[in-house]
């Protein structure tokens, strides 16, 4: 069973440490910019008084001080820059695939949310997590107090992949339990049909949150290094076929790049980040080239 040392291991604490010292700049600006508009004036505090001047909206008038002095004070107000994120991980049996590479999905996904858990924690940002299969399964409530990353993967590594999953219907539950504009970080693999999983991202979107979708396959999934005969399973349906590797490789290449290619264009067109990683890849350098892009455009 996975223990939360797998997570804390001293590599994966060298990789987040790195990344953080390599990319601090890259961070600040990156969550900096989330902190801006629309989030900005989103929650507010109460900061100081000034006196009323012509033009001045008069709902803002503190009649508790006019009370006191017989004059007329604004309440001025400054924005609050801490953005809430939510690492949303999906369940289903299918993140536990690896091929032959050391992490199986889930277990990568666990790794990057942990290296994004710590960054937004350094800039003092809360932080919770919301995992899901056929629906949400565990809700963490943000926080932004240093003991959060442990509790985050403490929670993660408890869990294993399950059977089947609903992605849509578990983001439309998302959408709905989210009161205020958010930071939604989801890991997934999307072997679903896309159609309600598009919808529901949409309807995050235009609910006011950031969305970041981490779209997360095994190398195999991506190269399909398979030769000769062999049988492949669906880990949901169990469902077993058999194929010819060779014959099937170059149509299974184009599936998968218009896959891909598909959730870039409909993620772009709807304002969310799409990010396609594969197992392969260092997580904290994978993290780094999209903070870096994601930087670059502005």
């Amino acid at each position: 069973m996975a223990t939360v040392e797998k997570y804390l291991k001293p590599e994966v604490i060298r990789h987040i440490s790195r990344l953080d010292l390599r990319a601090q700049f890259i961070v600040k600006g990156f969550l900096q910019g989330l902190h801006a508009s629309p989030f900005h004036g989103f929650s507010v505090e109460f900061s100081e008084h000034r006196k009323y001047t012509h033009g001045d909206n008069p709902d803002d008038i503190d009649w508790l001080v006019y009370a006191k002095t017989d004059k007329y004070y604004i309440k001025k107000y400054e924005a609050e820059t801490n953005l809430t994120g939510y690492l949303v991980m999906d369940l289903s049996a299918s993140m536990a695939y690896t091929h032959d590479q050391e992490l199986t999905k889930f277990e990568y996904s666990i790794c990057l949310a942990a290296a994004l858990c710590y960054l937004m924690i350094h800039q003092n940002d809360p932080v919770g997590l919301i995992t899901f299969g056929e629906r949400i399964v565990d809700s963490l409530a943000p926080k932004s107090k240093r003991q959060q990353i442990g509790n985050i993967l403490s929670l993660l590594a408890k869990l294993k992949p399950r059977d089947k999953t609903d992605i849509g219907q578990s983001l439309n539950q998302v959408a709905a339990m989210l009161k205020h504009s958010s930071l939604v970080m989801i890991f997934s693999d999307l072997l679903t049909d896309p159609d309600q999983v598009i919808a529901a991202l949409r309807r995050l979107r235009h609910g006011g949150h950031d969305v970041i979708l981490f779209h997360v396959l095994d190398q195999a999934e991506i190269a399909f290094p398979f030769e000769g005969l062999v049988e492949l399973r669906d880990p949901e349906s169990q469902e077993v076929i058999e194929l010819d590797a060779d014959s099937y490789r170059s149509e299974y290449l184009e599936e998968i790049s218009s896959f891909r290619t598909m959730y870039e264009v409909e993620c772009r067109q709807s304002g969310i980040d799409y990010v396609p990683l594969d197992t392969s890849m260092q997580f904290d350098r994978a993290l780094t080239e999209y903070l870096i892009n994601r930087r670059n455009r502005g």
